[in-house]
């Protein structure tokens, strides 16, 4: 009789904890540090028993007009959105994101990164919590610099970039000297673009607000993207972005990749690589002005306002983007795996520098990155790779789009440039801009 009583108050002690585990739903991209999270997640579910997980994994550009048309009609469908350093300012302004002041007294707060830390906070509240941090850096392979008779400098130019992609590239053998984002998408192309635009002296827009694609440092910033990729760029590379262009580098045929510093991780690891231990690192291009092309994100985690969930979302947050979760994914996953760029003890850390061949290019990318003075010319905003107003996610993947026609030659230079500066011009006279 007691056995019977004692199986029956079990079940029913199993079924009341699942009826009483609350569902939260993250909304993240397919990237190999959220997938990474993604497998480790029963970590924190067996740390919390009463909060089961949904994933909702999607490619970059969905995942952002997802979470945007969520966030922004209050839809209630996420619980944890996975947003950039472009939308939380401006999300937080608007009263669109919970504070995070639930993250726990052993969260270590100043641990964060200044550089990204400051980015996510509005009015000295923190809006999101960063997942891992950028900038962006030259990968390139030793051993064909090394068989072009060059040597990459720690500081390269954009002209020494051109002379050894072209030197680099072997089409017969199926290697290509440059692999750079192609895919249109504000996020994609014009991320890359815009970066490098400020190395060459250009800006969106001048002090008034008025577009600027008709000046002649937008139109050198183009030519050479264009021509650098039609001379040694793969085909089809209009429909390359980050993961595209990842697998093109690890499977050995490019020789040189300009792109996100958390690539490093990727590139070095010999179970995805094929040319892990022939890849070396260097800070992102300049063009004597002043500026390097090297942008500033991170990908955060934040609990939009429509959430019903926001206690246990932040218990998940603080989980997912604490000095604990760095040290599981090392244990499990290797010193080298562990999200970059949000917390200074990490590059005090010797074991993470030992194996993170990549680590100080990336601290030192991350920390000249300037999103307050990001070109040679003043500006009236804020943003590296973009422009911190809502108006941009439109004009910006109109901008890559046009962009995107250049680089396939259904285009001219000059004729996408025209064509951004008008659709851009309407656009801010439509968001009546200057705003007073």
């Amino acid at each position: 009789m007691t056995m019977k009583l004692s199986a029956v108050a079990g079940c029913a002690l199993l079924f009341s904890t699942s009826v009483l585990a609350e569902t939260i739903t993250i909304a993240t991209v397919n990237n190999g540090d959220m997938i990474t999270m993604q497998e480790l997640s029963s970590d924190f579910t067996a740390k919390h028993p009463d909060i089961s997980l949904k994933w909702v994994t999607l490619e970059e550009n969905i995942l952002r007009q997802r979470v945007t048309t969520d966030v922004a009609t209050r839809g209630g469908q996420y619980d944890v959105m996975t947003i950039g350093t472009y939308e939380v300012p401006i999300w937080g302004k608007q009263g669109w994101l919970t504070e995070l002041d639930k993250l726990g007294a052993d969260y270590d707060m100043d641990d964060l990164l200044p550089a990204i830390r400051s980015g996510l906070t509005v009015d000295n509240k923190l809006f999101a919590a960063p997942f891992y941090g950028e900038s962006s850096m030259v990968m390139y392979r030793k051993d064909l610099m090394q068989k072009a008779g060059l040597e990459m400098p720690t500081k390269p130019s954009w002209d020494f970039i051109r002379q050894a992609a072209k030197a680099m590239t072997d089409k017969e053998a199926g290697v290509y000297g440059i692999c750079l984002r192609g895919k249109a998408g504000w996020g994609e192309n014009v991320a890359l673009i815009t970066a490098m635009s400020n190395s060459f002296g250009a800006r969106w827009f001048d002090e008034n607000w008025q577009p600027q694609f008709d000046s002649k440092e937008w139109q050198a910033t183009l030519e050479y993207y264009v021509e650098l990729l039609e001379e040694s760029g793969p085909p089809g590379v209009s429909a390359n972005g980050f993961n595209e262009n990842l697998a093109l580098f690890q499977t050995g045929k490019c020789g040189i990749w300009i792109d996100a510093t958390v690539a490093g991780a990727f590139v070095t690891n010999v179970k995805d690589s094929e040319v892990a231990d022939k890849v070396g690192f260097a800070l992102a291009p300049d063009n004597g002005l002043g500026k390097r092309g090297n942008w500033l994100w991170a990908w955060t985690l934040a609990v939009p306002k429509s959430s019903t969930k926001s206690d246990a979302a932040m218990k998940f947050i603080s989980w997912a983007t604490s000095k604990e979760y760095s040290a599981l994914v090392a244990e499990k996953k290797g010193w080298a795996k562990v999200p970059p760029g949000t917390r200074a003890s990490l590059y005090n850390n010797p074991e993470y520098i030992k194996a993170a061949p990549f680590a100080q290019i990336t601290l030192e990318s991350i920390q000249s990155a300037d999103p307050i003075n990001p070109t040679v010319k003043p500006v009236p905003y804020v943003g590296i790779q973009f422009v911190a107003i809502p108006e941009f996610q439109g004009i910006g993947t109109a901008v890559g789009q046009q962009f995107s026609a250049a680089l396939t030659g259904q285009l001219t230079v000059k004729q996408a440039l025209d064509s951004s500066q008008r659709l851009v011009e309407r656009a801010m006279k439509k968001a009546r801009y200057p705003k007073k």
